[in-house]
């Protein structure tokens, strides 16, 4: 009710502007708040146990300033980033435009972030407390060996981070796409799982919805091949779906939020066919209800993440659809939403 009321203010302000006040919002909250337990809603992946499979996906905060505060709206994990080795301003403003009547978000952001340094020292701070983190790691844009920037970001966060996701899929880095592809990827990721270390911290892989069937076949093989812990499928798109009714459609970057939905949730079925199951798979794009992300568990999510839906339903979805999937798994008579993954 409250989101509801505060929705129209905050729609006035540029959707930087909201977005830079709410997270110094969050920063005046209690820190150390957890999801409240769901036993049946508990998801091991990676080795990792997450309390509930709804998390945060990246982009919300960039720079892990709030974790914390955001456990505390009901997330079962949450991912910061995408970071990169040195501090990066971004695109140029105007870059986050809210696509209202179509219930969607388009982004040119650029991978702004305040650089691993001082990310790292967040981080470090906040060793011990509960919940997860995950680190989303980025090249610079201007880096003459992006390789090499995946490497070092793997080295410095993997201490510090309970799982990395390397980040190959954003459109708004020239030519970053690019290490999608086979030949690229494999030196990528043989470069990354070297730069570990000691530190077997989890490496997950984000891709983008706009891939041939042949891509994604390659991908899945050297994904096999080097044991990668899980896929994260999928970033923003761009291509602009028939029927978009706001004036910011023609806006050029990365699309997300409602209109995402057909194409996310095809290439998750894509990506279960061709791995078989035998790497967990992360579900994202325009995730705004339990329905949602019932469905994308079905379609063979371990887990699901979220964010530009909390622009429109406000900060409670993620405890609404926490909620709403307890007892869905209930209905089901199911003792664990695990058994409801790929079931589709």
């Amino acid at each position: 009710m409250l989101y509801r009321l505060a929705r129209p203010l905050l729609f006035r302000l540029p959707a930087e502007t909201a977005h830079t006040m709410t997270l110094r919002t969050l920063a005046l909250w209690p820190q150390g708040g957890r999801a409240a337990p769901e036993p049946a809603l508990a998801q091991r992946v990676a080795g990792i146990v997450f309390p509930n499979p709804v998390g945060l996906a990246p982009g919300f905060d960039k720079n892990g300033e709030v974790p914390d505060a955001l456990f505390g709206l009901g997330f079962g994990f949450v991912e910061i980033g995408t970071v990169t080795l040195r501090p990066q301003a971004g695109n140029p403003r105007p870059r986050l435009f809210r696509l209202v009547e179509d219930e969607a978000v388009i982004n040119r952001m650029g991978f702004n972030n305040d650089g691993a340094d001082i990310v790292a020292r967040r981080l470090t701070q906040r060793l011990g407390r509960p919940g997860i983190v995950g680190a989303n790691i980025g090249a610079n844009k201007d880096s003459p060996d992006r390789v090499a920037d995946y490497a070092e970001m793997t080295r410095i966060m993997a201490p510090l981070a309970t799982y990395l996701t390397v980040n190959i899929s954003s459109p708004n880095t020239p030519g970053l796409r690019a290490l999608q592809d086979e030949g690229a990827l494999s030196a990528l990721l043989d470069a990354v799982i070297a730069a570990r270390g000691p530190h077997k911290t989890p490496i997950f892989l984000k891709l983008a919805p706009d891939l041939q069937h042949s891509d994604i076949d390659a991908i899945c093989r050297i994904a096999l091949d080097k044991r990668l812990d899980a896929l994260i499928v999928s970033n923003t798109t761009i291509t602009r779906p028939d029927g978009l009714r706001s004036s910011h459609a023609g806006e050029s970057g990365g699309l997300s939020g409602k209109p995402l939905v057909p194409l996310a949730l095809d290439t998750l079925r894509a990506f279960r066919r061709a791995t078989g199951g035998a790497i967990p798979l992360i579900g994202v794009g325009g995730i705004a209800s339990a329905e949602d992300a019932w469905q994308r568990i079905r379609a063979g999510a371990s887990l699901v993440q979220l964010y530009s839906a909390m622009v429109f339903r406000g900060p409670k979805l993620a405890q609404a659809i926490v909620s709403g999937l307890a007892r869905r798994v209930r209905a089901e008579g199911m003792t664990s939403i695990a058994e409801a993954v790929g079931t589709e």
